[in-house]
């Protein structure tokens, strides 16, 4: 592991500042029916008694994440009192009063120091290169910018709205205390996201098997292999103490009252469908569309009733419970076996060859990568748990700095249409540009030398994005599509952005399994 470094000296603060202004450009632009949820969650925790949270269902947006987030939600509601009390009411649906939207920005904002501190960590712990002078080109100055200045998060977080900032601080905060061999501090931090937002399961498998292997036990053989006599069982009751604390404190209150099961099944709601309203760019886009397609010219050829097929879902995209048409419709079951394999081989890889830190971080961009491209009802948003922790070896490997700007270009990409009003249009464009155009050139500055980081069919699929993009900010919305078939533009989308984020995935596990660490000691 490279020694902690210093990150940041004086640009820290001014791209930390600078960020926070340019969120709050966004306070009266476009904000999505996330706005909504997240008020009426104020209003549940703040009106009602703790035994309603999880029942009151007034409103469809229902509480919906782990008790940590509902008491999170108490405490800002206790702020959000002094800026208009009626949006802390649950019979106001849909209010959204200008007090209201500004205290509710400035919510986001606040919070996003979690995410700010945790990008400083970051930094310090990547090396930096020898002998260069030009702050520019510094490996911590450019992933300070890729992090906080994400493109993803700032459009998902302060325009569409959410709380990711706050939540992905957590994460990156914990991947670099594992990073500076802090493992504990690592395991509490991530045990908090668990009981924060459960959709960081995703990378769970990645944890549990790292502190198992790398923490639990001390030693290794000369081969690299586990040393079965150095096992800890101290090590392991100190971390089984900080994860069942940690869900005591949060679960507790509601396994008092017998409520376990109601909230879980808030937590776990499996009728909600295979995909999200919006195909998130995964594999089951592209089963989806080859089932589409197979139906299609099964009619044509008339191998098929139309009459007996399930009824399409072209135009407003899967929902909750669907049947396919021709292929094998799939289950919750089903995309659990495949996402767990999926990930098999990158934690048995990190079990049985030794790896440092980066090994694991390696193995939880996979786990969270498998999770996306396999798991049930799939929210587009969730490419960002790869993205982001992704940018710490994109500012260390040439390799990495490649599949980075694949994966990031494609997935930023595929959160276009979470904003699909006109006015903010022209601001997803820029904000995308700038992002890609800086992730491009700082990488390639920072990686001179070593040859090229894009392929050239890797470019020509990056170009083709923007003919995607023209072809559907631009010329749908002028044709006579728009009313025949108002699914066609999410549907392309997120079948080209599939594309890049399987071969990302790809690409990743191959740079996993090449490798060939030295044995470590802890």
């Amino acid at each position: 592991m490279a020694a902690p470094v210093a990150g940041g000296g004086s640009w820290f603060p001014a791209l930390a500042l600078g960020v926070s202004l340019l969120k709050c450009l966004f306070i009266s632009a476009y904000h999505s029916t996330d706005f909504e949820v997240h008020r009426n969650w104020l209003a549940i925790t703040h009106s009602l008694p703790v035994s309603r949270w999880y029942y009151e269902n007034t409103s469809e947006w229902t509480l919906d994440y782990p008790p940590l987030f509902a008491w999170f939600e108490f405490g800002l509601s206790h702020v959000a009192q002094h800026f208009d009390r009626n949006m802390l009411l649950v019979e106001n649906l849909n209010y959204a009063s200008t007090a209201t939207v500004l205290f509710q920005r400035l919510s986001v904002i606040f919070t996003d120091v979690v995410f700010i501190y945790a990008a400083r960590e970051c930094c310090r712990c990547v090396q930096e290169q020898k002998g260069s002078r030009d702050v520019l080109t510094r490996p911590s100055l450019i992933l300070a910018v890729l992090l906080l200045w994400n493109f993803g998060l700032l459009i998902v977080d302060h325009i569409h709205f959410q709380y990711n900032g706050f939540l992905f601080g957590f994460l990156l905060l914990s991947v670099a205390k594992h990073l500076q061999s802090q493992h504990l501090q690592g395991a509490l931090l991530f045990s908090v996201l668990l009981n924060l937002k459960h959709i960081y399961l995703y990378v769970a498998p990645a944890y549990g098997i790292y502190l198992l292997r790398s923490y639990c036990f001390t030693q290794d053989n000369q081969d690299g292999s586990v040393r079965w006599s150095s096992f800890s069982l101290l090590r392991l009751l100190a971390l089984g103490t900080i994860v069942v604390s940690t869900c005591a404190l949060s679960f507790g209150p509601f396994i008092i009252m017998g409520q376990l099961p109601q909230v879980l099944s808030r937590l776990f709601p499996f009728k909600r469908g295979l995909c999200h309203a919006y195909w998130a760019p995964n594999i089951w886009a592209l089963y989806n569309v080859l089932d589409k397609s197979l139906a299609t010219l099964g009619v044509r050829l008339k191998l098929l009733e139309e009459a007996e097929l399930p009824r399409a879902s072209m135009t407003g995209g899967l929902v909750q419970e669907f049947q396919h048409s021709v292929l094998p419709s799939v289950s919750p079951s089903v995309t659990l076996v495949c996402t767990l394999l999926s990930i098999l081989p990158a934690v048995a890889s990190l079990w049985w060859r030794p790896h440092s830190a980066r090994g694991f971080l390696r193995c939880l961009l996979l786990c969270a990568l498998g999770s996306f491209m396999f798991g049930w009802h799939v929210h587009e948003k969730a490419i960002l748990i790869a993205i982001l922790p992704l940018s710490i070896l994109a500012v260390e490997s040439r390799e990495d700095a490649g599949i980075f700007l694949v994966l990031t270009t494609t997935g930023h990409y595929s959160l276009f249409p979470l904003l699909f009003t006109p006015a903010e249009l022209p601001i997803k464009v820029v904000l995308m540009l700038m992002f890609t155009i800086y992730s491009v050139t700082a990488l390639r500055k920072l990686h001179s030398g070593q040859g090229s980081l894009l392929h050239p069919l890797e470019i020509v699929y990056l170009l083709g994005l923007v003919v995607v993009a023209i072809a559907c900010e631009v010329v749908f919305p002028l044709s006579s599509w728009q009313q025949k078939l108002p699914f066609l533009p999410l549907l392309a989308t997120s079948v080209y952005c599939s594309v890049g984020v399987c071969y990302s995935f790809l690409r990743l596990y191959v740079s996993l399994l090449r490798r060939e660490e030295k044995p470590k000691q802890l």
